[in-house]
């Protein structure tokens, strides 16, 4: 059966034409470069793994709630009509929060193996495209992992966001090299990363919590490399390219924040669409959601240099402001250490598996002496 049949609209078998922008720019240069840049490319060297054989595809997965999120983490918890939703329309909405929540991962994904693509184009400095080409492998294993859990374990797809949409085409029709990087290494991985972070911790299911940490463990790096690169580049640039790369920034996350109220979904299941988003407006839950989805990109934003009035008063009004006070390089080691944990775990089980075969064959070898 065909993905294309598994999407809740029709979708296109047509490919989605992005036109190309910007010049593909070689360099002559093949000695030095960056030291962290180049201690990140080995790291995407020594960090690559298989999707299909690191996830444990066997764990079961309930269709109807396949994150495991207990009822209370629903943004519409409270709305009087979702309250007076019998079992079986609530696991109904279960199931199509989650397939458009893991589309949503999925197609961004796609997006970033493009973009990645693209900035090994158009990035001028052989350090960054070395390192970019690892986040290309990086990116096609996670459009693998998401492809196979959407398709496999939810049966079902949502059609990519228009916001998403609109995001990833202003990146990579952009001719100037640093937009792709902007809009996606900051705006979009950032996105991601807290995003995966927020379901890694509140699922309670073990497969998902288990790709999604060591999705992020792979995130936390391409996010490290639009840092470091973006860093580096913005110090340099006029003020009149600093406000025009800073309005990137606040239209981007305008969508950002508006394309995770999931109207594609109260709308495919019969709920009012007008009513549940202004109950997400003035929801507790969806409030500490917005702001956590937030805590990566805007101290990211700051660091890279892009911390203007206008970026500063967008993301006041959005409420995500005193994200601009986490300490990132600290969330970046805790993704690390909590990927660490699962394999250190597989790796346990392993051995304990061997122990138990080892065990069972002397002990077979006992009983035929």
């Amino acid at each position: 059966m065909s993905s294309l049949d598994k999407y809740t609209s029709p979708v296109s078998a047509d490919t989605w034409d992005v036109p190309a922008a910007g010049a593909t720019r070689f360099t002559w240069e093949y000695d030095g470069g960056r030291e962290r840049l180049l201690n990140l490319y080995q790291k995407g060297k020594d960090k690559q793994w298989d999707a299909q054989t690191r996830i444990d595809w066997d764990l079961p997965v309930d269709e109807n709630n396949p994150l495991g999120l207990p009822d209370e983490f629903n943004p519409l918890k409270g709305y009087e009509r979702y309250e007076r939703m019998p079992a079986k329309e609530l696991d109904i909405l279960r199931r199509h929060n989650c397939s458009w929540i893991f589309s949503q991962f999925l197609h961004g994904e796609q997006g970033a193996m493009s973009v990645a693509a693209r900035v090994v184009e158009s990035v001028p400095d052989l350090d960054a495209k070395f390192y970019a080409a690892t986040q290309v492998m990086d990116e096609a294993r996670h459009v693998e992992l998401f492809s196979k859990f959407a398709n496999e374990k939810i049966g079902m797809l949502y059609p990519i966001n228009d916001g998403l949409a609109r995001l990833l085409s202003d990146a990579l029709s952009d001719g100037r090299w640093d937009m792709p990087y902007l809009g996606m290494q900051v705006l979009i991985e950032g996105l991601a990363l807290a995003t995966f972070g927020v379901y890694r911790d509140l699922a309670t299911n073990p497969m998902v919590k288990q790709l999604l940490a060591f999705v992020m463990q792979d995130e936390a790096r391409h996010v490290a490399f639009g840092r470091l690169a973006l860093r580096d580049y913005y110090s340099q640039i006029t003020e009149k390219e600093r406000a025009e790369r800073e309005e990137f920034v606040v239209e981007g996350c305008y969508l950002m924040r508006d394309r995770f109220q999931a109207k594609e979904v109260f709308e495919r299941v019969g709920l009012p669409v007008d009513e549940c988003v202004k109950h997400l407006e003035t929801s507790e839950i969806y409030t500490i959601y917005q702001s956590l989805l937030f805590s990566r990109i805007v101290p990211c934003v700051r660091d890279i240099g892009l911390w203007g009035d206008k970026v500063q008063a967008a993301y006041a009004d959005i409420g995500v402001l005193d994200a601009a006070r986490s300490d990132l390089d600290a969330l970046m080691r805790q993704d690390e250490e909590i990927a660490e944990g699962f394999s250190k775990a597989e790796a346990e089980a392993e051995l304990d598996a061997r122990r138990q075969e080892v065990d069972a064959a002397v002990a077979a070898g006992a009983e035929s002496d």
